[in-house]
């Protein structure tokens, strides 16, 4: 019997590119593809702004760590919501089924990139900007990433070479 097919799970600030370039993952690899926001919305059945707005940003990080301890597949690439890394159960369960790549952009481009940062649905501090979340997250990626993609200036296509070229030369 052949070991398990590895997961990838993308983590990353909102806007890296994490649920797009998963798809495109998954598709060339033909994985499935897991959206964990989409879970966390379908299991609360309420949108992550709602949940932010009614309940706060640590009640969504906790909802989000139930959601991806729950996870239990193979052969999938899994797109994660950028506080993912909080939690260090959770990356310890998705790091032992999956390889854990970090999609790096800078704050410039996160900048151009997300126009609705206030509505997003983001596990944040009401007060928090955008680089004070990219400064305190950016070192919990580092941590926990065993391949890290710069997605400045790539495709979609070239971040996803990118990543199956350092996972097949084994990282």
């Amino acid at each position: 019997m052949s070991p398990p097919t590895p997961n990838i799970v993308l983590i990353g600030m909102p806007g890296s590119g994490k649920s797009t370039v998963g798809v495109v993952l998954a598709k060339m690899l033909s994985y499935d593809f897991l959206d964990t926001d989409l879970l966390i919305q379908s299991s609360q059945q309420r949108p992550l702004q709602d949940i932010v707005d009614n309940d706060g940003h640590l009640a969504l990080r906790t909802i989000e760590e139930d959601v991806l301890l729950s996870i239990d597949v193979e052969r999938t690439v899994i797109a994660t919501g950028g506080s993912a890394v909080y939690s260090e159960p959770a990356m310890a369960h998705l790091s032992a089924t999956g390889i854990i790549v970090f999609l790096e952009i800078d704050l410039a481009s996160l900048q151009q990139r997300i126009h609705n940062f206030g509505s997003r649905g983001l596990a944040k501090r009401p007060e928090q900007s955008l680089a004070d979340l990219f400064t305190e997250r950016e070192a919990l990626y580092r941590q926990v990433a065993q391949i890290t993609v710069n997605c400045c200036g790539l495709t979609q296509e070239e971040v996803c070479a990118e990543i199956i070229g350092r996972i097949t030369n084994g990282f």
